[in-house]
């Protein structure tokens, strides 16, 4: 088996404001839309490459203590790689994200923030640091 693709499937009670977050705010291309029948809606935004990083409970709690200073975030959590860490945060908190951590330089040669999403997606940014 070879998988092609990871897919995040996130169920939003307000899809209208969660289409804006990720695609209008996050910038997040609109690959498909699609209205099943019965008027619902699913729309598929374009996150560019894909990985799954896989953490134990006490590498995850660092983490937390890295980009927050405590435990904050659920068995999921979603990293963005973005050009400008602190321009995005400041987007996505006018776009009525809640910041969690301001930007901050972490151990793993990245600056990083954090931001509780709609559909209480719990969201890091990350801007690798110049080597």
């Amino acid at each position: 088996m070879s998988v092609r693709q990871l897919r995040l499937v996130v169920t939003a009670d307000d899809y209208d404001a969660a289409v804006r977050f990720y695609r209008d705010v996050l910038g997040m291309a609109e690959r498909e839309s699609v209205q099943p029948e019965g008027g619902s809606r699913v729309m598929i935004l374009d996150a560019g490459a894909a990985t799954l990083e896989l953490a134990e409970p006490a590498t995850a709690e660092y983490i937390d203590q890295v980009e927050v200073g405590r435990r904050v975030a659920g068995h999921i959590r979603v990293a963005f790689e973005v050009d400008d860490v602190h321009g995005g945060t400041a987007a996505l908190r006018d776009a009525g994200g809640e910041v969690l951590a301001e930007p901050r330089k972490t151990p793993f040669r990245s600056t990083n923030a954090r931001v509780e999403g709609p559909a209480g997606l719990q969201l890091t940014l990350f801007q690798m640091d110049e080597s």
